[in-house]
């Protein structure tokens, strides 16, 4: 019989609804100032800070929600819980990214060609507010990122804006200390690379987890090889290792035994090898009879 192993590690953590929250709090009311400011300055850099910021609360919005959802408690339709739903939020975060990126980028190659005049100093000071609010925002949410995909696709949304609120002031005191009027719009075109970044990064890891590809800092064929070195184990085939969730990996594989083996220490045995080298929390081990030759199936097909 198999083995289920399970552990709390699947629950999502309350502390991530919290950071969250409170930089939601704080862009959204950046956002506010940013726009008025954008539009009273005459500034595309700025209106594309706020651009971002507007970006950034519904990325917040979207990773709160999510991160809510994720709390609900496993059911009998649900037995892996809820834990995908923030893999989901930073997929919609990242192809948002993307999008606003595409907008900013346009309205930047189109001020190149015609540079507008601009309020240099207060773009510069409503820049550093939002400077400010971003950093606050990414202390909240830093505390947690490393171990949340959806936290961390928020936080690298909240980079980016810090990285464009500093590109919009530089770019204001250039026009403010040398009269160059194009520093705006590229500023703009800065901050529109940078988002595209972010995006394809934030795309490419939810993506590959919904695929339920092998997390890439694990090798299947050096873990087979360890679980062969398992007493009473001969060969293992059959291996899948996948993401449920974020800091939530599964595995299932068939175990051929030794002959005389008995299955029971040899399945806790690999379970306690999984969990304590590969921080493997689910494991579905069927052991066999059968002797065979070593066989390590790496492709989920």
């Amino acid at each position: 019989m198999a083995q289920p192993k399970s552990s709390l590690v699947d629950q999502p953590s309350l502390t991530n609804t919290q950071g969250l929250r409170a930089a939601f709090l704080v862009t959204s009311l950046v956002l506010v100032l940013e726009a008025v400011g954008g539009v009273l300055t005459g500034s595309v850099a700025l209106l594309a800070d706020a651009g971002h910021m507007l970006t950034d609360a519904g990325a917040l919005g979207i990773a709160l929600f999510a991160a809510r959802i994720s709390l609900r408690p496993r059911n009998a339709q649900k037995s892996f819980g809820y834990g995908r739903a923030e893999i989901l939020g930073a997929l919609a975060n990242g192809l948002l990214l993307g999008g606003v990126s595409v907008a900013i980028a346009f309205e930047s190659f189109e001020r190149l060609g015609s540079p507008r005049p601009v309020a240099a100093g207060p773009m510069i000071a409503i820049a550093t507010v939002g400077l400010c609010a971003n950093l606050v925002s990414a202390r909240f949410l830093s505390r947690t990122s490393k171990k949340n995909l959806n936290v961390r696709a928020a936080l690298l949304h909240v980079i980016g804006d810090a990285l464009a609120s500093i590109t919009a002031i530089g770019a204001g005191i250039a026009m403010l200390l040398w009269d160059i009027r194009s520093a705006d719009a590229t500023a703009g075109l800065v901050i529109a690379l940078l988002l595209v970044a972010n995006a394809f990064r934030l795309v490419r890891d939810s993506v590959d987890i919904l695929l339920e590809g092998a997390p890439g800092h694990l090798d299947l064929r050096k873990i087979a090889g360890e679980v062969c070195q398992v007493p009473g184990v001969m060969a293992i085939h059959d291996l899948h290792i996948w993401t449920v969730s974020e800091g939530f990996l599964a595995m299932s594989a068939h175990v051929d035994l030794e002959p005389g083996a008995n299955p029971e220490p040899v399945r806790r045995a690999v379970h306690r090898l999984l969990h304590q080298d590969y921080d493997i929390v689910h494991t579905t081990i069927q052991t066999e009879e059968a002797p065979g030759l070593l066989s390590i199936e790496t492709n989920p097909e």
